[in-house]
């Protein structure tokens, strides 16, 4: 399908979307290193900047450690990623109470902004990107080495784009850019309306 806006908004907004077909060609660290000092860029509440990010190349040793993080469902398309990036965030912050770290509350809101900019950096690159909420997480804190305070949200795959025929049958109908719903579905002035068939 061609994405189409309501509203006028920059063409790299509407080419962003998240295709599971990836070619497997390796992929230059200081593409990945663009692309993540994108996130590093994002707002964050009291700039705090409580993203982190784990990331392994196709071809390096870290590479097969942090698939093998992903579920079958994932793993089964994800295998032709060029790169594959754990998206986590700090859940404490430091230095602002004498009693020690205290829960920093939009932690993860943050880190989904980062997130963000890291996929349309990509885009701008040629790359796509593909998030995964589908993880192994009761192994991701020990193969990852994170300490308990950071939180795991997704992971993403980058790449180019691969040959849809690699992929099932049912995903191969699934290997286009997919639509929104209305602005006037999600955006309310002054109060929040319910749609109309949930109000039925």
């Amino acid at each position: 399908m061609t994405r189409v806006a309501d509203h006028p908004v920059d063409d790299l907004f509407l080419k962003r979307w998240s295709p599971r077909a990836f070619d497997g060609a390796p992929m230059p660290e200081a593409d990945l290193k663009t692309i993540l000092e994108a996130a590093r860029w994002a707002p964050s509440a009291f700039n705090t900047q409580p993203w982190r990010f784990v990331y392994a190349l196709r071809g390096d040793a870290e590479f097969e450690r942090l698939y093998a993080l992903l579920d079958d469902f994932n793993g089964s398309w994800a295998v032709g990623a060029s790169a594959l990036v754990f998206v986590i965030s700090d859940s404490l912050v430091d230095g602002v109470s004498e009693d020690g770290p205290v829960p920093a509350i939009f932690h993860a809101f943050d880190a989904g902004g980062a997130w963000a900019q890291a996929a349309l950096q990509a885009t701008l690159l040629g790359y796509h990107t593909h998030a995964m909420a589908g993880l192994r997480r009761d192994q991701a804190h020990e193969v990852l080495g994170l300490p308990e305070r950071l939180k795991v949200h997704v992971a993403f795959a980058i790449g180019r784009r691969g040959d849809a025929e690699q992929l099932t049958p049912e995903l191969q109908q699934q290997e286009r850019p997919s639509g929104r719903r209305p602005l006037s579905e999600i955006a309310f002035h002054g109060r929040f309306e319910l749609p109309l068939e949930a109000a039925a």
